[in-house]
């Protein structure tokens, strides 16, 4: 009996899911909460996240079920793409509207000023992680020295800033789209971006709008998956081949795949590969009639007479695409 005094409610059991779901996530929850909730819903044994997203941020955050898991890392290491609110005049602690208030200024009121200083962002910069942040510094991350006051030093590193568009200008707020390499903190870039306009500046409103090929268009919320049915939400998984969907194909025969299964080096001959697709990932399918299945990923190599693709992540059961 439950606390209540009804029947205690059972729990469904878990069960084995290999796919990708996108999700819409909303602000004031956690990456990990996300997380928690569509795993629920779908009964599945492993799930994992490609990228955390703060409880302020809302948008894509791409989830992978099972064997997909193991491809996660290349939506880890991608481009992302954002839409952020900024609002100039204002710097908080914490480098977002959540954060106490550390300093203010008048906001400037020239967009062609803005704008010239929104320009020296693009491109390779060197730029600080923010100190709440969660990278690691021995073992813990930044955020739990900056809560406990602890004042580290914070090395800057190297990201790009491919795109950095003024999207719309209303004082005192600056919306941006901004598509960037992995590492890049918007926080960190809208704090830059105010401290160099000499008014400071915090990020109100953040919304990621693409990861890698993946877009928030193809999302769906996490109400509607909670609200869906189990034949409905099954039917929004994605197959694993959407996470290399952008990566090189090599196709191979039955016994060439049950070899690279096993982990072994498969010896192609000289045309199968060009050489800018050298030491680089492909995507490997089972070209078997009627399967076509993702066996994993592997990198091809020059032997002496042959491309040799050596398995670098494999799939314990091959997913049909």
């Amino acid at each position: 009996m439950s606390a209540a005094g009804g029947p205690q409610q059972q729990r469904r059991p878990r069960r084995r899911v290999d796919g990708v779901i996108l999700v819409d996530k909303p602000t004031g929850l956690t990456s990990n909460a996300v997380l928690q909730r569509v795993r629920r819903a779908f009964c599945a044994e492993k799930a994992g996240h490609t990228g955390t997203l703060d409880p302020l941020a809302s948008g894509l955050l791409p989830i992978c079920f099972g064997e997909a898991t193991k491809f996660s890392v290349a939506l880890l290491d991608a481009d992302k793409r954002y839409r952020a609110v900024i609002e100039l005049g204002v710097k908080t602690e914490t480098g977002d509207r959540e954060g106490a208030v550390i300093f203010t200024a008048e906001s400037p009121s020239d967009l062609a000023s803005i704008e010239a200083v929104v320009a020296k962002f693009r491109g390779d910069i060197l730029q600080r992680p923010h100190r709440y942040s969660a990278i690691k510094r021995d073992g813990r991350p930044l955020y739990s020295y900056a809560r406990a006051g602890v004042d580290i030093t914070i090395e800057a590193r190297a990201v790009c800033i491919h795109a950095l568009d003024v999207i719309e200008w209303s004082r005192p707020h600056l919306t941006v789209d901004v598509y960037c390499s992995k590492g890049t903190y918007i926080r960190s870039l809208a704090e830059d971006i105010g401290d160099s306009l000499g008014c400071g500046a915090h990020v109100k409103e953040l919304r990621r709008t693409k990861v890698a090929h993946l877009t928030v268009d193809d999302a769906v919320s996490l109400g509607e998956l909670e609200a869906s049915t189990p034949e409905k939400r099954d039917a929004t998984l994605r197959p694993i081949t959407m996470l290399v969907a952008p990566l090189p194909f090599i196709d191979l025969d039955a016994e060439a795949a049950r070899r690279f299964l096993q982990g072994q080096r498969i010896a192609l001959a000289l045309g199968r590969a060009t050489t800018k697709e050298l030491n680089k990932p492909v995507a490997v399918m089972d070209r078997t009639p009627g399967d076509g299945k993702l066996l994993g990923l592997g990198t091809l190599v020059q032997g002496e007479n042959s491309i040799v693709l050596v398995p670098s992540r494999v799939i314990s059961s091959p997913h049909t695409a």
